[in-house]
């Protein structure tokens, strides 16, 4: 089954074209292997109609198809976290259902969302963190956008690091931006350091 969904990126309307595909699935078999069916959805993102007497009566997806899939517990966490910082985030649920901590920030005069996505599996899957209404020209950051703080898994770890830690993060990359706005160029003494990782 296709579908497509309409959105706007920076107020320009977008069509997104995506394929979903469902596999039909009897009642009876189901019933006979609930466990393998309900792996395969949730392990392999199989998604199913199914059918009794032939007629379709519901689907089973994976819950990513509509919520994001990180626990309550991380995400009051994580909430928990930013409040005990006093740091007045935002926190929505993006078109891809992933979590997103949005947080006002100013660098070089420029007023700049950040955006910390928690994306499915998080937190053994590593944010990826965005700034909003920067140049498309700006250095140091992934051909998605995502500021280029995280380049490999070891520089995250999922039992120390929390979005606390990766706001610090992109404020020191913000520092950096606001140096390199002024100047043109990017501080070498702070990529060399990693002061800001």
């Amino acid at each position: 089954m296709a579908g497509g969904r309409d959105l706007a990126l920076n107020g320009v309307d977008v069509k997104r074209d995506f394929k979903i595909d469902f596999k039909s699935l009897k009642m009876m078999q189901l019933r006979s292997s609930p466990g393998e069916i309900l792996d395969r959805v949730a392990r392999d993102s199989e998604v199913f109609i199914v059918e009794r007497n032939g007629q379709p009566k519901a689907c089973l997806v994976p819950v990513w198809f509509l919520l994001p899939d990180v626990s309550p517990e991380r995400i009051a966490h994580e909430l928990e976290k930013l409040n005990e910082k006093k740091e007045h985030a935002k926190l929505t649920i993006n078109e891809n259902k992933e979590l997103e901590i949005n947080c006002h920030e100013t660098a070089a005069g420029e007023n700049v969302v950040i955006s910390i996505v928690l994306p499915h599996g998080y937190p053994t899957a590593a944010p990826r963190i965005y700034a909003t209404q920067i140049p498309p020209n700006t250095p140091r950051r992934w051909p998605d956008g995502a500021l280029s703080i995280f380049g490999s898994t070891a520089v995250w770890n999922s039992k120390t690091h929390d979005s606390v830690h990766a706001l610090r993060l992109a404020r020191g990359w913000l520092k950096a931006y606001a140096k390199w706005r002024r100047t043109g160029e990017w501080p070498v003494e702070v990529e060399d350091s990693h002061e800001w990782r």
